[in-house]
């Protein structure tokens, strides 16, 4: 594998790796953007397909750029900074298109102009890892490297938000100075709009040294600070002593304040997350007299948005936490039109009351794994319009073939960046109803 090839990409896969063809088999090259040439190695032999990494750019394409982190390469966070921003979203609007073409034998009439916003510190969750490695004498706190089974050794993180993201230094230092701190696999980061929460997994338990240095970190930086021993049950919050254990982002377009506890699900891009709720509902058209259905609603992210515009919206979530957190955030935003139910979407709940109601509109916003167990439902409500929000283009494509089939036409589709640099696409369609009524 250490024989060295050239080459010219004739196509980007829909992860962002460069295709080119070496005696008639297809080769996915790492690194490589469409158009250049490149000389690269084989990396990977499958009977299909072979896997490869640049060596040299020959010929560079107009789309590449220096990667601003020092550690892309090594650091298994990001996979497109060596193309431009406006590139990777095209790409990702293509692939969106190609998969709704060739999975949903579907066209949308109008092509939504892509969501961007912030591409550099604005990711506001994630998990890092730590890991105290013997031969280097080195705590390394960050992300996986390409080869999960290692963690980067980075200093920091250009798309975390900064003030985490640009102080790895610092967190590696207070973990250190902990008699436990072999001990310590991994720390979660919620960044909210008032503040930074950590959560420090540790295997151990911790000695009252390491607790008071932990205390005067949070204090120092203002910080929450929160332990976990065991499952998320165990989590507890180490400092500061007293107050509501909620964090809060605004949806100031709808004067709503969402709480919620950093281990709950919210979306990590704060700033795309306001554009992709205003799209949403502007796709929806809601009226004052409408009936809605939130599904997979979370802590209510969109379900209270459409209550400020709508009769009444039901909300729909696996999670008793989340509906928990919803419930109280409408409580939070003086809102009594909007109620929330616990139940797993996956196995179907047509024995459940608010299954049986009608809905004018409906919003879905699954998990990769799609829609398709829940879709059916749309025979009994009868909506005019359903707007779903992907986080996986192939299992909206899959399910859009099953919505066209129930008599539903997507009207518009695109892509929304909510992971800039990475090959994450995320996606929103609209679909209305345009046959007869399906039966």
């Amino acid at each position: 594998m250490n024989t060295l090839h050239r080459t010219t990409i004739s196509a980007l896969s829909h992860e962002g790796r460069g295709i080119a063809h070496l005696d008639g088999k297809a080769i996915f090259i790492h690194g490589a953007l469409l158009g250049e040439e490149v000389e690269f190695r084989i990396t990977k032999r499958h009977r299909q397909y072979d896997e490869a990494e640049v060596v040299q750019i020959l010929k560079p394409s107009s789309d590449r750029l220096e990667p601003l982190c020092k550690h892309y390469g090594v650091c298994g966070g990001c996979s497109l900074q060596h193309m431009a921003p406006e590139a990777q979203i095209q790409h990702k609007q293509h692939a969106l298109l190609d998969l709704l073409a060739r999975i949903g034998k579907l066209e949308p009439s109008v092509i939504l102009p892509p969501l961007v916003g912030p591409v550099w510190g604005y990711r506001s969750k994630a998990r890092l890892g730590v890991k105290y490695v013997i031969k280097k004498e080195k705590l390394l706190v960050g992300f996986r490297e390409k080869d999960p089974r290692y963690l980067a050794e980075i200093t920091q993180c250009e798309v975390l938000h900064p003030e985490v993201g640009h102080q790895l230094e610092l967190l590696k230092d207070i973990i250190q100075s902990l008699d436990c701190y072999s001990q310590i696999p991994q720390v979660e980061v919620a960044v909210s709009d008032e503040t930074v929460a950590l959560i420090f997994r540790h295997m151990v338990p911790l000695r009252d040294e390491d607790k008071n240095k932990l205390i005067e970190f949070g204090r120092l930086k203002k910080w929450h600070i929160y332990l976990q021993s065991e499952g998320y049950s165990s989590i507890q919050r180490l400092w500061p002593f007293n107050g509501a254990e909620r964090l809060s982002y605004q949806l100031p377009e709808y004067n709503l304040q969402m709480q919620f506890h950093p281990v709950d699900f919210t979306q990590i891009n704060t700033s795309m997350n306001q554009q992709i709720v205003k799209q949403a509902l502007s796709l929806l058209e809601l009226k004052s007299n409408d009936s809605a259905l939130d599904l997979f609603c979370g802590i209510g992210n969109f379900t209270l948005p459409m209550a400020r515009h709508c009769k009444t919206v039901v909300g729909v979530e696996g999670s008793e936490t989340s509906v928990s957190r919803a419930r109280e955030n409408a409580t939070l935003n003086n809102i009594n039109n909007a109620e929330f139910f616990a139940a797993d979407l996956s196995r179907g709940s047509s024995h459940l009351d608010w299954y049986y109601q009608r809905y004018d509109k409906v919003l879905l916003d699954p998990p990769r794994t799609g829609a398709i167990d829940i879709i059916p439902g749309v025979v009994q409500w009868q909506p005019s319009r359903i707007v779903y929000v992907s986080c996986n283009p192939a299992t909206l494509a899959r399910d859009a073939a099953k919505l066209s089939e129930l008599g539903y036409t997507c009207h518009s589709a695109g892509v929304m960046d909510m992971f800039p640099h990475t090959n994450h696409v995320e996606a929103m369609a609209l679909f209305i109803y345009g046959k007869s009524k399906p039966t």
